[in-house]
């Protein structure tokens, strides 16, 4: 017997609020901000089921590359769909995965030449921190049990992500269940320290590297923190410390990979010359499947692989996801990179130049400060910002066909990669106009 109400659309906010516990909200503040109800996404669209159309500005926390409802996505999506939606990836394989595996590895010169597939962002981190301990523990240094996170860094939220992760309205409720990580000081280009930063890690891995596992870091841009940005210099110079210390470097890509920094990993802007100039480990997800599918996946280096290379069942890496290496979405993610292999960075360039010029008139504005771009993020901080400003202008933008969300003082644009000159002006303008709505 069904007992469930008819489905009219204008109940869904709050049939919502009463059935569905949503992911970072208070839900005793909900009921006066009811979540907007999506029926329908077409290109950077979002549209509710009265017809009004919102600017995913934030492209749906980062994830969706070409606009919603993509073609060629869904095509390849629905083709296979037809042939093998899933197969566990414990002692069977298929071509999506493998395919994907080998491109992969192919944009790090080989560099990183094992894939390892997760479900989302928080269990790659959760894969390449146990990788990095298991790894020495298999080559006999089983005090290596500890690792350094940037200060503000963030990496997730399931207990081991968390325990790296240096933002505490998501940390401290939880800080008691947590392994001690050290914590370096962030490079931050607002502050013009990143040679200050560099000299601290040296000082925290002269000090602790035999018992540190890994170093992890989100290169050139920490998103959580309120899209920090550094330089690809620091990234170098952090390499270096981790080779001259004999530590893991785990690149977390998983928010400014898949061309959001104008290529496909931010860490080819370090222009690495050789293998031994990539990281350990390279970590993405949201993009990967361009906002279709959940995927994760690690990729490391011939060394790690080979510490867990033996005959004894328990020297291998027992890790598994009941989804692991999904046949769908590792189509949607070949999908991805087929995009890229037609050349989309230099696309990419074109519309960051879009970003850059239709927001310039922001950067006077008297309330702004610290106007910052690394290449498809561009952000700027709110001076004097009083309390509740993230909500009130995510409140204030829906009026303007808006839908974005500030992190506390910083207001960033990340949007799909289908900006043209006058899809720019447009997000331009509808930031200005919020801005002097709420400021």
């Amino acid at each position: 017997m069904n007992l469930l109400p008819p489905d009219t659309p204008k109940d869904w906010p709050q049939r919502s609020l009463a059935a569905v516990w949503h992911p970072c909200t208070q839900m005793a503040r909900a009921q006066q901000v009811p979540p907007l109800p999506m029926a329908r996404g077409q290109g950077p669209w979002l549209f509710d089921y009265e017809g009004r159309r919102y600017f995913d500005a934030n492209s749906s926390w980062w994830v969706n590359l070409f606009g919603h409802s993509d073609a060629a996505l869904n095509e390849a999506i629905k083709a296979q769909l037809d042939t093998l939606p899933h197969v566990m990836l414990a002692g069977c394989t298929h071509a999506p995965a493998v395919r994907l595996a080998e491109r992969l590895s192919a944009r790090t010169g080989g560099a990183l030449g094992h894939v390892f597939f997760g479900s989302d962002g928080a269990s790659a981190v959760e894969i390449a921190l146990k990788q990095s301990f298991h790894s020495w523990k298999n080559l006999g240094q089983l005090q290596r049990r500890e690792f350094v996170c940037l200060q503000n860094g963030y990496h997730g939220e399931t207990i081991g992500a968390l325990a790296v992760t240096d933002v505490q309205i998501f940390r401290d409720a939880y800080d008691p269940l947590l392994m001690r990580a050290h914590i370096a000081p962030s490079p931050d280009a607002r502050l013009d320290n990143e040679a200050q930063a560099l000299q601290a890690m040296r000082e925290l891995l002269q000090e602790h590297h035999e018992r540190v596992a890994a170093v992890i870091v989100e290169p050139l841009v920490q998103g959580a923190a309120g899209m920090v940005m550094h330089s690809a210099a620091y990234l170098r110079g952090l390499r270096a410390l981790t080779r001259e210390f004999g530590v893991h470097l785990i690149a977390d890509e998983i928010a400014v990979g898949c061309g959001r920094s104008g290529r496909f990993l931010a860490w080819e802007h370090t222009e690495p010359a050789s293998p031994a100039d990539w990281p350990d480990f390279i970590l993405l997800s949201k993009g990967i499947t361009g906002g279709t599918l959940p995927l994760s996946l690690v990729l490391s280096t011939e060394a790690v692989f080979q510490a867990f290379w033996s005959q004894d069942v328990a020297r291998g890496f027992l890790h598994s996801h009941s989804y692991t290496g999904n046949a769908l979405a590792c189509a949607a993610a070949n999908a991805v990179l087929d995009r890229f292999d037609a050349g989309l960075v230099a696309a990419l360039a074109d519309q960051a130049a879009a970003l850059s010029q239709a927001f310039e008139p922001l950067r006077s504005h008297p309330r702004v400060a610290h106007w910052r771009q690394c290449g498809m993020m561009l952000a700027f901080d709110v001076r004097d910002a009083a309390a509740g400003f993230a909500e009130r202008f995510h409140l204030a933008a829906r009026a303007h066909e808006l839908l974005i969300r500030p992190i506390g003082a910083t207001v960033y644009v990340m949007p799909p990669y289908v900006i043209d000159v006058a899809t720019a002006d447009w997000l331009a303008q509808a930031v200005s106009r919020t801005l002097n709505d709420v400021a």
